[in-house]
């Protein structure tokens, strides 16, 4: 752990307000978060909860916690049974395949492996043997086969929702039925239904309900009493309600210190919902943009607060995130060249300048408050990483100019120590890549050729036929070649003190951004086809141009119209 104090605190839903976070077990931590159903490809709601916990998970181990984290899999639901059916396909097969997918997309949004991810199919006996102590403390009954939770007989019920019994709806789930002794009593096990998969159990064959499986889980892996419970706001209830009530039946000393919720995301301005059609997967995302660009752009919004997805704020995502590795790649290129003025500093006078100690320990001193304030991620990125990146390149202008050997040396120390500190807030944060920054920026410029539906070689030959413009003085077709490919999201870049053109992503303009609205999704084998195109809201300003680029942006290059 750092050696200066700072209580980390979190936002407990079950309380209503931040608290100090104080382990069971000093020194470890247990944590269970909801999973997926996977009957689908997953979506950027499910990218917003997953990022946000793993980012716990992360911090907590940065903090030198020992952490058990469990998220799991329900992989026999209706849903799954529903889609099977239409697709023609066994439902056990179906849910394997999109609980891979759904670990792929977890990979390529840099979310650590959980300790335990466990399967409801896998824990059949874990969920009977809890549903029948419920049963046998009296708070459940069974009908023709299904066995229901008692809400009666659990007078806390609705204490983390803050919902009263009477206000209370039956699971969303399932329709409601006339034969519950309550409308808000909800299925433990669901009788056998022909066709369906099913389990023998005292009550007949059947299966899981919703509920019961997560209860049957954590206790399982976490036992009864553990630190911290997880998942999206839309969890509240009825599903985090009914896991309490179930999980206190079964064991009266079942605790969770923690409760923790995280916002829900729209779609331009809109509640995200399949019903409505506007809603996308992270396949559809991250097959337009890098996957690193989402989770910065999920990271640039507090966890608990609403997200707002739009085209114009991923684009600006993602040109964050390459002004970043263009910036580590550029530091890592100019200290190899120096490394032995680098030994050299070490050994002699060189030593990090004040200017640069001061944004070291800034950066450091941030990303402790911060995250130990709730997980406050958006002040990190927008200040004190972009702080440390413009004196990075500060310090790279320096090591390009003819300076005094000293200022030389200063600037490479100071440089190595920053590009340290960046990186390991970047790792923190999950938004530092296994691959070299190289393969990280030309992963983001193959991106960029696919939402311009260009191949480099159209944007190499556009470049020659600007320099073939330029030396004709034909300035108004040389500058028209440049808006064209600005506006596709590629920017021409004139490397200085050369005649060459580099190029690398932008922000397209709104004009050139897809408007049509989104359509409602079509078949899981289809959804990786699907364009990402909501409609566009007004562009916020772009991310920090980088300081000392390999190259500047190309300028408009007729001599009577000013640059713009």
């Amino acid at each position: 752990m750092a050696n200066e104090k700072v209580e980390f605190q979190v936002y407990n839903s079950m309380t209503r307000q931040k608290e100090v976070f104080i382990p069971k077990e000093p020194g470890k931590v247990k944590m269970y978060v909801c999973g997926v159903t996977s009957y689908d490809y997953s979506h950027i709601g499910h990218a917003r909860a997953y990022v946000a916990f793993d980012l716990l998970y992360r911090y907590l181990k940065y903090l030198g916690y020992e952490v058990v984290y469990v998220r799991n899999f329900t992989d026999v639901d209706d849903k799954i049974i529903r889609r099977a059916n239409e697709l023609g396909e066994d439902p056990t097969a179906l849910s394997g395949r999109y609980c891979q997918e759904f670990l792929k997309d977890m990979d390529d949004l840099q979310c650590l492996q959980p300790t335990h991810q466990p399967r409801v199919t896998e824990h059949m006996e874990q969920i009977k043997e809890m549903i029948a102590k419920i049963m046998a403390n009296g708070c459940a009954y069974t009908i023709n086969g299904d066995v229901y939770f008692s809400v009666d007989s659990f007078p806390e019920y609705g204490r983390l929702s803050g919902r009263k019994l009477e206000d209370n709806r039956a699971g969303e789930r399932v329709e409601v039925d006339s034969r519950k002794k309550n409308p808000a009593d909800f299925a433990l096990w669901k009788s056998a239904k022909p066709g369906e998969p099913s389990w023998e159990s005292p009550w007949g064959p059947g299966r899981p309900g919703w509920h019961i499986e997560c209860s049957a889980m954590s206790a399982h892996y976490l036992t009864h009493s553990f630190d911290i419970h997880g998942g999206g706001m839309d969890l509240t209830f009825p599903h985090h309600e009914n896991e309490i009530a179930q999980s206190c039946a079964a064991c009266r000393e079942s605790n969770i210190s923690y409760w923790m919720h995280n916002g829900f995301v729209n779609i331009d301005d809109e509640k995200m919902s399949k019903s409505l059609g506007n809603f996308f997967t992270i396949r559809e995302v991250t097959r337009l943009y890098h996957p690193l660009a989402l989770r910065y752009f999920l990271l640039g919004n507090h966890y608990r607060s609403p997200v707002n997805y739009s085209i114009s704020q991923i684009e600006i995502a993602s040109e964050s995130v390459f002004y970043i590795y263009q910036t580590l790649l550029d530091s890592e290129e100019a200290l190899s060249a120096f490394q032995q003025g680098t030994e050299t500093a070490k050994n002699a006078k060189g030593r990090v300048t004040p200017q640069a100690q001061e944004c070291i320990n800034k950066l450091r001193n941030e990303l402790k408050t911060k995250l130990c304030d709730d997980l406050h991620t958006p002040t990190i990125l927008n200040a004190a990483l972009q702080e440390a990146l413009k004196l990075m390149n500060s310090c790279l202008t320096i090591l390009k100019k003819k300076q005094q050997k000293q200022q030389h040396l200063s600037a490479s120390l100071s440089l190595t120590e920053l590009l340290k500190e960046v990186k390991a807030v970047l790792d923190v944060l999950g938004l530092l890549a296994g691959s070299t920054c190289a393969e990280v920026l030309q992963q983001f410029k193959e991106r960029a050729l696919k939402r311009a539906e260009l191949t480099e070689e159209d944007v190499l030959h556009a470049i020659e036929e600007r320099a073939l413009a330029r030396k004709n003085k034909d300035f108004a077709r040389s500058d028209q070649i440049r808006t064209d490919l600005a506006a596709k999201g590629i920017s021409l870049m004139d490397i200085t003190g050369t005649t060459e053109t580099a190029w690398r992503p932008c922000v397209r303009s709104i004009q050139e951004q897809p408007a049509a609205p989104a359509q409602p999704k079509k078949s899981a084998a289809a959804v990786q086809e699907q364009p990402v195109a909501p409609s566009q809201q007004k562009q916020p300003s772009a991310a920090p141009q980088q300081e000392h680029p390999a190259a500047a942006p190309a300028q408009q290059d007729h001599p009577t119209v000013p640059p713009q």
